[in-house]
Formats: C-alpha cells, structure tokens, sequence
C-alpha cells in the first residue's frame, strides 16, 4: 500500500510549479543557453540516481551555499528537448503509466533513452526500452537505433530482438518453404507474393556486401530438385495438354498456366545455376526439346499470344543453351548437335515475330512482355557459336551450309565460319595427315 502512498504525493507536484518547488535544474549548453526548470526534490531523488547522488550529503559540494538548491546540467543543444522531457516525465512515470503515454514516437523516445541512461533513471529507461520494443520502424529509424541502442547496455537488448541473427536451422525451414511456394505455380492473385518469394530466395543465396543468408547444403540442394522436378511435372501436363488440345483464344486459364510455369521455370533455372545443381534441369529440358518446338509450332492462337509463349520459352533456352556451349553442363555429341538444330531456326524465326509485335504500335504494357532483352539475343548468338565449334567439323559444315542459304539470317555465326574455314584449311598440315612433314625429314 506504501507505494500507491508515495504515488498519490506526488501526484501532488507539478512540474514546473516555482510556488512549491524546492530545487533548480539549471539546463545549459555550449551555445549559452542557460535554462531554469522549478522542480521537486523527492520526484528527482526517487527517480533518479544521478540526483540523488548530487542532492545527497555525499556529494563533495553539498556544503556550498546553494548548491543543494540548484543542481547544473550541461547538454548539447540536439538534446536539450530530450532533458526537459525527461524532467517532465519524472513526474508521469509510475506502475499505473503505461508507455505510449510516455512517449510518443522513436525519435523523442530514443533521445529520452539516452538521457534516461546519463541520468540513471531506470524507470524512464525501461519505459523507452519497452516502447521502441514493440512499435515499428522506418528504414531510417533502425539505422539509429543501431547506433545508440547497443551503447545503452543490458537493460536496453531487448529492442535489438528483432534484427538479431537466427541460428541455421531457421533460416533452412524458411528458405525451403519459400521456394516450394515459389515453385508451386500459386493462383494469379497471389503473384505478388510469389514473385516477393522469389527475389527474397535468391537474395538469400546471393554474395554482395555480406556474405549469403544460406549456403545450401545436401538436404536443401535436393530439397530444391524435388521442386524442380514437380514444376517440370506441371510443364509437361500443360505440355500434354496443348499437344492433344491446342490453346484456343478462349483458354485464358490454360494460356496463363502455361506461361506461369515457364516463367517459374527460368527464375527456377538462375537459383539452381548458383547453387551449381542445374545439369538434371539441362538433361530434362534436353529431352523435351524436341516435342516442345513442335508443340509450339502448331498453336493456333494470335500473333501476340504465341509471340509470348515463344519469347518466355526462348528465356528458358537461351539459359540451357549457354549452360551447354560453356560446359557447364557436359553433354554427348548428338545432344549438343540435336540442340543446334532444333532451336536454331525457332530462335531464328521467332525474333522477326517479336519485332513485328513490338513496332506494331502495341499497349506500352503489352511491348513489355513481348520484348526480349538485348543481351538475350546476343546470349543466344554467342552459344550457338560455341555450341558449333565444339562440334566434329562436318557437322560444322552442314550447320553453316544452311546458315549460309538463309543469306546470314541471325544468329550471326560469321564467328564460328571463320573459324572453320580457319581449322579446315589447316587441318591436314596440324594433324600430319599428308606426310609432308615427315618425308621433308627423311630426306
């Protein structure tokens, strides 16, 4: 019951009340700002240390005249505000004052905090401590908080909870929900999520100023390809499902589901390329090539709508394809020329369709979907050269022989044709088929 005593008296001063008050805080700081506040010696002395040390008997000048009266504090003028409030809330703060009375947003609470702290008043601190623990920040007032907080000590670490690092076993469960989410081709009206998902995933994988959230080990890498393969299941029920039916202008939910997973299956690609398990993704797009091109090639839909399916499949290729031509992915001969040949002229067709869309004075919106970046096209150019070359020669010749009869159409292979031309007028003298040099030298 003493408590509650002690909290009615003073409930009884007011701050600022020269009539009743018995001691001065004279406020100052460098600038000559020199401040008096009325206050209360028992409101000080029961809630703070710092003034009841310098009110004491103890304190080396309580026998000068005046100096138990008047109590001196030097500040900077950025927390001037900060030590008034602070001497207001002296006389607030109790067991029945609930924190959002005291303060009012992170700045002034931050500032009170430290003030708090130099002051030794721990009901004030604790007060500041619980309020900046549970309201929400800006992006600018968690830069602050980091920089004053941890100079505050214990009492204060519960406000850096929140950005505290968390062992790996969490980080492994969020980042295999996430990607199974990601993966799992979810309803359009979830697609901002999903695409949120996906950029926070390969965020997490990704090395910049800090070094990755995950380095992936076994467990998640085939975790990972486990998700893969059901979204390759899904590719190839859509698949199914236009060779046997072609899309039809009406089939919106159809269309749309096939385009989603081609685009998940590209995102798919880079964070499997980072986590350096992409051959069985290769080997499985490989083995679907060919019934993809010609699925493809039969859609009976508009102009615009096909353009989209083809630009989002060749997305999905030029990767494959680059992951082949660099070895990357090490595949037989006859893969690699299959290859070659079957998206060679789909490439080669597909980007005058492209360029027909976007300069038909298409919705702004629509170009965008339709349009495939520049350097893609020069992606696919510098793979089908280093595809090529690395071909037995008469294969070489046969793929440029018909390059040649399309007049030099893209991709342009002029690269790969100087070097053959190069290999095979030297052939025979690199290789000593002739015997020339080894006749000179038995002579």
């Amino acid at each position: 019951m003493e408590p509650r005593q002690d909290n009615k008296a003073e409930a009884s001063y007011t701050f600022g009340d020269r009539s009743s008050s018995d001691i001065v805080v004279r406020l100052r700081n460098e600038e000559g700002r020199d401040d008096w506040i009325y206050c209360h010696s028992k409101i000080l002395t029961n809630k703070s240390q710092y003034f009841a040390d310098r009110l004491s008997d103890k304190w080396p000048t309580c026998k000068i005249l005046d100096s138990r009266y008047c109590v001196e504090v030097i500040c900077q003028e950025s927390d001037y505000d900060h030590h008034i409030n602070l001497l207001r809330l002296l006389y607030l703060v109790s067991d029945d004052v609930h924190e959002d009375n005291l303060c009012h947003n992170v700045k002034s609470a931050l500032g009170i905090l430290c003030v708090a702290k130099e002051l030794s008043c721990p009901q004030i601190v604790t007060a500041c401590v619980n309020y900046l623990e549970a309201v929400p920040w800006e992006e600018g007032e968690e830069e602050e908080i980091l920089r004053i907080v941890p100079r505050i000590g214990s009492e204060a670490e519960p406000v850096l909870a929140r950005l505290q690092p968390v062992d790996q076993s969490a980080v492994s469960g969020i980042f295999v929900s996430a990607f199974r989410f990601a993966t799992s081709s979810p309803p359009l009206p979830l697609g901002d999520i999903k695409s949120s998902a996906q950029e926070q995933i390969e965020y997490m994988i990704t090395e910049d100023d800090d070094a990755p959230l995950l380095i992936a080990d076994e467990e998640i890498k085939l975790e990972v390809k486990e998700c893969v393969k059901s979204l390759f299941v899904r590719f190839f029920q859509c698949l199914e499902e236009t060779s046997f039916k072609p899309l039809e202008s009406e089939d919106i939910s159809k269309k749309g589901s096939f385009r989603m997973v081609l685009s998940d299956l590209s995102w798919a690609f880079q964070i499997l390329t980072k986590m350096e398990v992409v051959k069985e993704f290769v080997v499985t797009w490989v083995d679907t090539s060919e019934k993809l091109v010609k699925v493809v090639e039969k859609l009976e839909t508009s102009v615009t709508e096909t353009v989209e399916i083809r630009v989002k499949i060749i997305e999905v290729t030029s990767k494959v394809l680059e992951a082949i031509g660099y070895g990357t992915v090490i595949l037989p001969t006859a893969k690699r020329l299959q290859m070659v040949k079957l998206w060679l002229p789909f490439v080669r067709n597909t980007k005058p369709l492209v360029e027909s869309v976007v300069t038909e004075g298409e919705e702004v919106e629509s170009v965008v979907r339709y349009k495939i970046d520049g350097e893609i096209w020069q992606a696919l150019e510098s793979s089908f050269v280093s595809i090529i070359l690395a071909l037995p020669s008469a294969d070489q010749a046969e793929i440029l022989t018909e390059w040649l009869s399309k007049n030099g159409l893209y991709p342009d292979l002029t690269e790969a044709f100087e070097v053959w031309c190069y290999r095979s007028k030297v052939a025979k003298r690199r290789l000593g088929l002739t015997g020339g040099e080894e006749e000179n030298g038995m002579s």
